[in-house]
């Protein structure tokens, strides 16, 4: 009886430098890394829909593996759906704060959806983090300079009023 709160503070000492150690050295499952990178082909290759497909196969495969959230919303910004990437970008950023490409990614998207300021306090903190030489920082900085781009109006956001009548 003597040596068991020694016991239980060496265990538990134990435990939480497993945890840390575990935590520390994350390898994505070499699956979904294929997937992945099949899914970065494609959208390199126009195809944002087989992308996503892709990424979601990867993610099915190793829900763990952050970076897939970041090539999600780089597909949906691609598909123009600003708001799904900027979900995608928190989702990521949820799980690790300090990622410097969620954090210029959504600011990207935040600009490209009319909301200048949030992207540059998206800028802003990149700044603070990694330094106004960081290549996120950078990125973000070129795109905030060139401003939001005008949104297209397509023919079919245009359609004539339908007008309803009545038989007779």
């Amino acid at each position: 009886m003597r040596f068991a709160p020694a016991a239980a503070a060496l265990s538990l000492l134990a435990a939480v430098t497993a945890s840390v150690g575990y935590a520390e050295g994350y390898e994505p499952d070499s699956r979904a890394v294929v997937l992945a990178t099949e899914g970065r082909a494609a959208l390199a290759a126009g195809q944002p829909q087989k992308a996503v497909d892709a990424f979601e196969a990867a993610l099915a495969v190793d829900p763990g593996y952050t970076e897939l959230f970041i090539d999600l919303a780089e597909a949906a910004r691609r598909d123009g759906l600003q708001g799904k990437a900027i979900a995608y970008y928190r989702v990521a950023l949820a799980r690790e704060p300090k990622n410097f490409a969620a954090m210029s990614g959504e600011g990207a998207a935040l600009l490209e959806k009319g909301a200048v300021t949030q992207a540059r306090a998206n800028l802003a903190r990149l700044e603070s983090m990694c330094g106004s030489g960081c290549t996120e920082t950078r990125t973000l900085a070129a795109v905030i300079a060139q401003g939001p781009q005008p949104r297209v109006l397509t023919a079919e956001a245009v359609m004539p009023d339908a007008q309803v009548t009545q038989n007779n």
